[in-house]
């Protein structure tokens, strides 16, 4: 089989550099699947992604589809022909829709019944005819913004002006908005220009040559090692942040390293502002010593070469200047101010049409973190913090610094509440009463700050809720799953021995002006389930199987991470060939209790033979020290002391009539396996486990 090479190029306006590692990855992708859905095979394939262009090169590309042969099968023997064994209508019609004729039809049995066959043959197409079709493949990547231009229906990313298409040096036809494709393409915007590409497995080195390195891991490695050479160079540390580097890979096309300086007097400026403004601001990585201390340089990437880099170094360090002298500026004001001011000010911030202003979302959030301490038993003088804390966690909201800065939300809080004379300990809750940012990111390593972590979440939460702002799909405005994998992972990390579902409906009395009795149990409901899906993330992230998941979280989410210790214990259990017996014996009792509809009491007046009342006795004999275990948090001891009920169990039911023909019998033994039931679901729902026994 002979191969050709194929070069495909889309050049666009300049692509948003957020959007650019996802529209290559669909573009790898994409074209894997049109080629495989074609029946084409291909030695390689890359893709290649800068600002102003995407594009895929593919060599080694069989210029024609294997030839197919296939067996059709029809309708049985019994359609097919008639009483005088003539074809039906149904047999020449099927043979007709296959392009051939009655005479190429032969019968074969299938599953003991005989059906007719014909073998359809197709040739396979030239990649002449195929390839074309690759326009397909372009306007089938989607983006998360688009946009219309001139007189084009078409909606794109960017504007498209120029399509490239070879197959070897042969032009493959198509266009898209009135753009056709051609055998030539663009280079650096200001270094290069217009050339023709000749064969599509020189186009990497042609684009090179161009000032264009159209691999993006290339170009990113090209800006790592620039960096490391500055490094060595100055004996400098520079941290480089992941998402900053991809952000800068994708926002030039022949990247180069430089450095600037700025005035040492900005260092008196909280680190964590002048690396926001270089980070966030201007691109820029920020310089270490060895100590992890600031220095006043910065370093950035240039689309270009390092022709006049001086007077790059000098614009970037101007632009700079400036945006580090309003931060000063800002700095120095907002220490003017105070605390209650800016608290006072918050009345004039809107959290959300319906549940107020900042300023009510903080009163809430004070009255939750006292609830949580109040369940947490704290000391007196940590509970003092926390009120504290809660009072004024949002006041940085209203300074410039914030103002201008988002991202320093929390952590301008903690640098001005020190200057201001607060409590270190409140100082930093403020800071840590947004985290966790993300699933991944740091929890709050002080109580305090973990409180109102939660409080301040679970008034997002469930306020959101009580309007009728619930996630759906994959709308979520106010990110309240992230905030409740929080709460979760907040509760789990600390080990708080505390019961997330009657939290919720003591808080929920917070919102009692917003909605109806009735409304607020099915809120109640819905919260319930919510917390339980984050609870079931967090189970999965520790690889614990999913019916497992769901028998540990069949009840009330409590002591969450004394629910993780059981659920991995129960894993270990699920291929314990010793504990097969055991669970049979507790899955039967649960089962037979789901019948008791209503709560009653076990009358040992009305036992008719030993093994009930043995049953009992040891029931009541390791219930104290089995609800003790579970209190102290010992799995291990729970579930033995629940194992000595395995034996009068099996007893019980070997010679007991439950379901006896005496109706007050019968709802006796009913109350005991109940009274076992409910033991056994403090500690799962052991129903709801698919019991795999892996040994033989």
């Amino acid at each position: 089989m002979t191969t050709t090479n194929v070069l495909f190029e889309v050049g666009l306006e300049e692509m948003p550099a957020r959007f650019m590692s996802d529209t290559e990855k669909q573009l790898h992708e994409k074209t894997i699947a049109w080629l495989a859905s074609i029946r084409l095979k291909y030695d390689q394939l890359h893709t290649f992604i800068t600002p102003r262009r995407f594009a895929v090169q593919i060599i080694g590309l069989e210029t024609k589809q294997d030839d197919e042969e296939e067996e059709v099968k029809g309708p049985a023997v019994k359609i097919a022909k008639d009483e005088a064994n003539n074809w039906t209508k149904a047999a020449i019609g099927f043979t007709k829709g296959q392009g051939k004729s009655v005479e190429d039809i032969y019968t074969k049995e299938v599953n003991g019944t005989e059906y007719i066959f014909v073998k359809k043959f197709t040739a396979g197409q030239s990649v002449d005819t195929l390839l074309p079709d690759f326009k397909s493949v372009i306007l089938d990547l989607h983006f998360p913004k688009n946009m219309r231009w001139s007189n084009q229906t078409l909606r794109y990313i960017r504007p498209i002006k120029w399509l490239v298409a070879l197959r070897d040096e042969q032009i493959i036809p198509f266009e898209i908005t009135n753009v056709k494709t051609s055998n030539y393409t663009f280079g650096h915007r200001f270094l290069g220009g217009k050339t023709v590409i000749t064969k599509p497995e020189q186009y990497e080195q042609l684009l090179n040559e161009q000032h264009v390195i159209v691999d993006s891991n290339k170009r990113q490695q090209k800006i790592v090692n620039e960096i490391k050479e500055l490094e060595q160079q100055h004996n400098w540390v520079i941290p480089i942040d992941e998402s900053l580097l991809e952000e800068v890979t994708h926002l030039v096309e022949y990247p180069t390293v430089f450095y600037g300086e700025f005035e040492k007097r900005f260092l008196d400026i909280p680190k964590e502002v002048l690396i926001t403004s270089m980070k966030e601001h201007q691109r820029y990585f920020p310089v270490m010593n060895h100590t992890s201390e600031l220095q006043p340089f910065f370093v950035a990437v240039r689309n270009g070469t390092n022709q006049h880099i001086e007077k790059v170094a000098k614009g970037n360090e101007k632009v700079l200047r400036a945006r580090l002298q309003d931060a000063q500026f800002f700095y120095e004001e907002d220490q003017q101010l105070s605390i209650e001011r800016n608290v006072q000010q918050l009345s004039k911030m809107v959290f959300q049409e319906q549940l107020g202003t900042i300023a009510d979302k903080v009163n809430r959030v004070n009255k939750i973190a006292k609830i949580i301490a109040r369940k947490l038993s704290l000391q007196d003088d940590v509970t003092q913090k926390v009120t504290r804390a809660s009072e004024i966690c949002k006041f940085d909201l209203v300074t410039n610094m914030v103002n201008e800065f988002t991202e320093l939300q929390g952590v301008m809080g903690h640098k001005y509440a020190l200057i201001f004379g607060e409590d270190k300990e409140v100082a930093q809750a403020i800071e840590e009463h947004y985290l966790p940012k993300s699933a991944k990111s740091e929890l709050p390593k002080s109580l305090v700050g973990s409180v109102v972590s939660v409080a301040d979440k679970l008034d997002t939460i469930i306020g959101c809720f009580t309007v009728g702002l619930i996630p759906s799909g994959s709308q979520d405005p106010y990110a309240l799953r992230r905030q409740a994998l929080g709460i979760v992972q907040i509760v789990k990390e600390r080990n708080w021995d505390i019961n997330i579902s009657e939290l919720i409906k003591e808080v929920q009395q917070l919102y009692i002006d917003f909605t109806t009795s009735d409304e607020m149990a099915n809120i109640h409901e819905q919260l319930h389930t919510f917390f339980k899906q984050r609870a079931a993330y967090i189970m999965k992230e520790e690889n614990i199987e999913q019916d497992v998941v769901e028998a540990v979280l069949a009840g009330k989410l409590e002591k969450f991470a004394f629910m993780i210790e059981k659920a991995h214990l129960l894993s270990e259990k699920r291929n314990d060939l010793s504990f097969k017996t055991k669970q049979e014996a507790f899955v039967r009792v649960l089962n037979l209790a789901s019948k008791v509809s209503e709560e009653v009491d076990v009358d040992p007046q009305k036992f008719k033979n030993n093994e009930e009342k043995a049953l009992f006795e040891k029931y009541q004999a390791i219930h104290t020290d089995y609800l003790k275990a579970l209190t102290n948090k010992k799995a291990s001891v729970a579930i033995e002391l629940l194992s000595q009920l395995v034996t009068p169990i099996n007893a019980f039911f070997d010679h007991t009539m439950v379901m006896d023909k005496d109706e007050s019998i019968k709802m006796n033994r009913l109350a005991l396996l109940s009274y076992i039931s409910k033991d056994i679901k403090q500690f799962a729902d052991l129903t709801e486990i698919n019991w795999k026994q892996t040994h033989s």
